[in-house]
């Protein structure tokens, strides 16, 4: 009886998080007006599951150990993905819309699908840093008193939305800088970022700072206003300015 239970509800906890991510990108989409697309997602490998198992064996034999979680893997081509599940692949990122209907279908087709944004254009922009580097930031932005819109967070990274950027701008911005750590990434025109509650291959994602409940959208800072806080915190950092983590 207990083991029937717990499978009902995993199978109830597996809906929820299906119509979650659908329920988001249809928020996304229609009510803030972000442009969304399905990311390429995760699958599991039997086949290197069986190998694994098959190494333990032997190396059981061996009086040594060796682990036999395959893990998830990205559903692309490429076995060596290093962003697995956390990027576009089919469709591809200029297929991002903001179509209720459009929306729908992919999510009804593709319900653990990750959800990504198409950044650029008229649509949020983001810079993201190492997760310990983007706690120091966040405390320092928060004692000037500087508003801050949605914040992004994996295991490994924090992204903080700002107003939409065009790079002869962001080039402007980082020109004046003595250095820029190569940490830092900046999400503009052409790029994309993942919103909760995808989960992919770095784990669940989830908002640091929530959009504020009810709003029509969510309102965004300047990338002028918190570019000093995220270098500053990147340098300062162990671990958070040269290093890139995923």
């Amino acid at each position: 009886m207990r083991e029937i239970l717990g499978r009902r509800r995993r199978l109830m906890f597996r809906r929820k998080a299906r119509t979650a991510r659908l329920d988001a990108a249809v928020t996304f989409a229609v009510e803030w007006n972000w442009p969304v697309l399905p990311g390429a997602g995760l699958r599991t490998t039997p086949r290197a599951a069986t190998g694994l198992k098959l190494l333990s064996r032997t190396a059981a034999g061996l009086g040594i150990s060796a682990r036999t979680d395959a893990g998830p893997t990205c559903s692309c081509p490429d076995s060596d993905c290093v962003v697995p599940g956390a990027h576009p692949y089919d469709p591809g990122l200029l297929a991002a819309t903001t179509d209720e209907r459009m929306v729908r279908w992919w999510w009804t087709r593709r319900p653990d699908a990750p959800v990504l944004l198409a950044t650029g254009g008229g649509a949020p922009c983001a810079v993201s840093l190492p997760a310990a580097a983007g706690a120091r930031a966040l405390a320092a932005l928060d004692a000037t008193g500087m508003r801050l819109g949605p914040v992004v967070a994996t295991s490994t990274r924090w992204s903080i939305l700002v107003a939409p950027y065009d790079l002869e701008r962001l080039g402007d911005l980082l020109y004046a800088k003595d250095s820029v750590p190569s940490s830092l990434r900046f999400h503009s025109e052409g790029g994309y970022l993942l919103l909760p509650p995808s989960v992919a291959g770095s784990g669940q994602v989830r908002w640091e700072r929530a959009p504020l409940a009810g709003s029509a959208r969510p309102w965004l800072p300047d990338v002028e206003a918190v570019v000093d806080a995220l270098v500053e915190a990147s340098t300062s950092t162990p671990g958070g300015g040269s290093r890139l983590a995923y």
